[in-house]
């Protein structure tokens, strides 16, 4: 992986500075898709950068596109699990993708009630290992923890999933995982949205 563009440093005490920070965190690649220029940067909370040292499941808590995701990992206690030191990638559906798949009280149900239902939906959404999303196009597909095959093929700078979710940002680096922001609920749950019970936002 080569380094980012813009990230070097000039002077005397650069190098140094840079070699300090490549032993105690990975350099951040950056991260790619369409989604991305709408999310924090630079020396915004939440940045890229900012995210590479921290737990995953404490990632997810900057992503603000992520609230429905981050609280459905919290109310399935899955969150310990997004912390596992052999390395965790971790595709995630944008509020939006919940929104069009389930209606709100649906998802309320699963926050609140059906927490089997719900830890086996963000399985489908883990696969063991960190995996970049060139990893994931080299591979032409993964398994994920709830036991699914997943196709991959690549999109130019992004990716497509299961032949319908496509990453939006791609390749945000937490401690031990990636995340992935994808833009649609992966996993055979019915579709809900829609059918009522929806509140007015």
């Amino acid at each position: 992986m080569s380094a980012v563009a813009g990230c070097s440093g000039t002077g005397a005490d650069a190098r140094p500075r840079a070699a300090d920070a490549a032993a105690t965190a990975p350099v951040s690649a950056g991260v790619s898709g369409p989604l991305c220029d709408l999310l924090p940067s630079g020396t915004d909370p939440g940045n890229p950068d900012s995210l590479a040292g921290e737990p995953a499941d404490e990632a997810l808590q900057w992503l603000p596109v992520l609230t429905t995701f981050e609280a459905a990992v919290r109310a399935s206690g899955l969150a310990a699990d997004l912390r596992d030191t052999s390395g965790m990638t971790i595709l995630a559906p944008t509020d939006d993708a919940f929104a069009a798949k389930f209606s709100e009280e649906n998802l309320d149900e699963l926050l609140l009630v059906r927490k089997d239902e719900l830890r086996y939906l963000l399985r489908e959404h883990l696969v063991a290992g960190s995996l970049s999303l060139s990893d994931l196009v080299a591979a032409g597909g993964v398994t994920t923890l709830g036991g699914t095959r997943v196709t991959v093929s690549g999109q130019g700078a992004a990716a497509r999933l299961a032949g319908r979710a496509d990453t939006v940002c791609a390749d945000y680096r937490a401690t031990h995982a990636r995340i992935h922001i994808i833009n649609q609920v992966l996993g055979d749950l019915p579709t809900t949205a829609g059918e009522g019970g929806d509140r007015a936002h």
